[in-house]
């Protein structure tokens, strides 16, 4: 009965998570193309086994069955795939969106019963508080990842020299934006704020949760831009890296 465009948002938001997950599930498979120079793709990161710069312990591991396909990917990307999934905001977003749970807010759904979060599969989105140890993890990997992006490589001589460049300035904002996210987790300000009945008692704790909840109040714009960015940097490296984008050097 409602009358105005209230199925333009959740057919926004299938599309928008659909084309992510179509790209980054496509950069995944590619398994090249990731490095360019110091920058690393944080669909990679961290490398852990591969045959670039990057890699913590070298070439992919021989006792990698020769029949599943190989990419350094497939080793680190279920942790933020699986942080994202179990979130409360994207929860919200993709039952509406995929499979009209509902529609969107007094529009009635397509079916009879309704279990919710307290029957299997649906019960399993409560790992998300732990996704998000995991989360803050990658969160520090990809800060370091910035710090070698500062280093640049003389061809000529092989040594190291400090530098910007555009690739520098990318992958810094990815981690910002994908910083303003997860430090906005539902479930990080629950760790900041719970187990303590008057916050103002603990003034320090009280300052942590209120920085948190500030940015908890934008989680939905920190996440669509994070998951934008984070997409975005990986084109930029593999574009550099193919040769097709060129980066400009800043300093």
């Amino acid at each position: 009965m409602r009358q105005d465009a209230w199925w333009m948002q959740p057919i926004a938001v299938f599309l928008g998570l659909s084309a992510f997950i179509i790209y980054s599930t496509w950069a995944a498979f590619q398994g090249e193309h990731y490095t360019h120079g110091p920058y690393l793709s944080p669909f990679y990161s961290p490398e852990l086994f591969g045959d670039s710069p990057h890699s913590w312990f070298g070439p992919k591991p021989g006792i990698w069955p020769s029949w599943l396909p190989w990419s350094p990917a497939f080793l680190i990307l279920w942790a933020p795939a699986g942080f994202r999934l179990t979130c409360y905001y994207y929860r919200g977003a993709y039952y509406k969106a995929f499979w009209a749970d509902p529609p969107s807010c007094a529009v009635g759904e397509p079916r009879k019963i309704y279990l919710g979060e307290n029957s299997f599969p649906l019960i399993l989105q409560n790992v998300h508080r732990y996704f998000l140890y995991i989360a803050l993890i990658f969160l520090v990997l990809l800060s370091i990842d910035v710090w070698h992006a500062l280093w640049f490589e003389d061809p000529a001589t092989g040594e190291k020299s400090f530098g910007i460049g555009l690739g520098t300035l990318v992958l810094a904002i990815n981690v910002c934006l994908l910083g303003g996210y997860t430090l906005g987790c539902h479930s990080f300000r629950h760790l900041i704020g719970g187990r303590i009945d008057l916050l103002s008692k603990a003034p320090k704790r009280q300052c942590a949760y209120s920085c948190v909840s500030c940015l908890n109040r934008g989680h939905m714009r920190w996440a669509w831009a994070s998951l934008f960015w984070v997409g975005f940097s990986d084109i930029y490296v593999r574009l550099c890296s193919m040769g097709i984008w060129e980066d400009f050097r800043i300093l």
